[in-house]
């Protein structure tokens, strides 16, 4: 059995980050889930740099993007993403408190493959976790690990 991908979750929120690792705990995913503050730190948890370097090359199922965060924000992750070779093909998810258009364009113009607006109420807000784990970690089909080298 091939080994299970992680979950890159970048969330400069302590309160968002806890409550998107409890609904995301609470679907019973086997998927590790690292947590990241910012988008350098995502960065170098794709890329294996930094406090990351000794990690396992293996790209995740699913990186969950906030968009405002400190040093690098969501956008800025995701221009970087798309434009690597390596990294192109993860799927990203967009779960942020932004309702302004043009974030909800952007991220569609560059690639995003899910835009997903948090909930302000508690319940609807681990629901939508919920669903957003099983559906990228246990549904979706993601393509070979080495895509890129073909």
């Amino acid at each position: 059995m091939s080994e299970l991908r992680p979950i890159l979750l970048a969330e400069d929120s302590p309160n968002d980050a806890e409550l998107t690792l409890e609904a995301l705990a609470d679907n019973n995913l086997a998927n590790r889930v690292t947590l990241v503050k910012d988008g350098v730190e995502a960065m170098d948890f794709l890329r294996c740099e930094g406090a990351f370097s000794k990690r396992k090359p293996l790209n995740p199922v699913v990186v969950i993007l906030d968009i405002k965060m400190p040093r690098m924000d969501g956008i800025e992750v995701l221009r970087a993403i798309r434009a690597d070779p390596s990294l192109k093909a993860i799927p990203v998810v967009m779960l942020t408190s932004s309702r302004e258009e043009r974030d909800l364009i952007q991220s569609y113009e560059l690639g995003i493959n899910a835009y997903v607006v948090k909930p302000v109420k508690f319940a609807e807000f681990v629901d939508a976790v919920r669903k957003l784990g099983g559906f990228w970690a246990v549904l979706n089909e993601l393509p070979p690990e080495n895509l890129h080298n073909h």
